[in-house]
């Protein structure tokens, strides 16, 4: 198995899996993303996102084949640490292709990633209702962070609280 950097040539196929993960995860309307803003994010003059993909083990990663996971990721930054880390925004592996290491390898490219780069920290999210994950997770050494809840601003609410900024 090679994982290697994603190339524009994968965008199809990486949002593709971004939809079978939402599809997974109950949300499958939620994904509103293009193909055209993959481009942009992975690939345009300045990428703040970044993505590793593993081909599928009977194509070779020089033709288009078909891509067996993919990670979708960005870096956050630490003020304790002073120091960048990882966010692990998508992990996803094709179901005909669970249990072969691929999402074990990913993960471990990424804390590669971070170590080789002098990063702190690599960080995702995971559902609580994932048990499947969470053991995977818990059997690699993942910390659980029970006493953290993860908050977000968006649509409406984002909006609403956009308007009340000061220039």
């Amino acid at each position: 198995m090679t994982i290697r950097a994603a190339e524009p040539r994968d965008v199809p196929q990486i949002l593709e899996l971004i939809r079978d993960l939402a599809e997974f995860e109950r949300e499958p309307e939620a994904v509103v993303n293009t193909e055209s803003l993959m481009h942009a994010m992975l690939f345009g003059p300045n990428p703040k996102v970044f993505a590793f993909v593993i081909d599928a083990p009977d194509q070779p990663s020089q033709s288009a084949g078909r891509l067996a996971a993919i990670a979708v990721w960005y870096l956050t930054y630490s003020t304790w640490t002073g120091v960048h880390g990882i966010h692990l925004e998508d992990l996803y592996v094709r179901p005909e292709h669970r249990r072969a290491g691929y999402g074990r390898a990913m993960l471990a490219r990424l804390a590669e990633e971070c170590t080789s780069e002098g990063y702190a920290r690599l960080e995702w999210d995971v559902l609580d209702w994932n048990e499947n994950a969470i053991g995977f997770y818990a059997a690699i050494g993942a910390q659980f962070k029970d006493d953290w809840r993860t908050c977000r601003l968006d649509g409406h609410a984002l909006e609403a609280v956009a308007t009340t900024a000061s220039v």
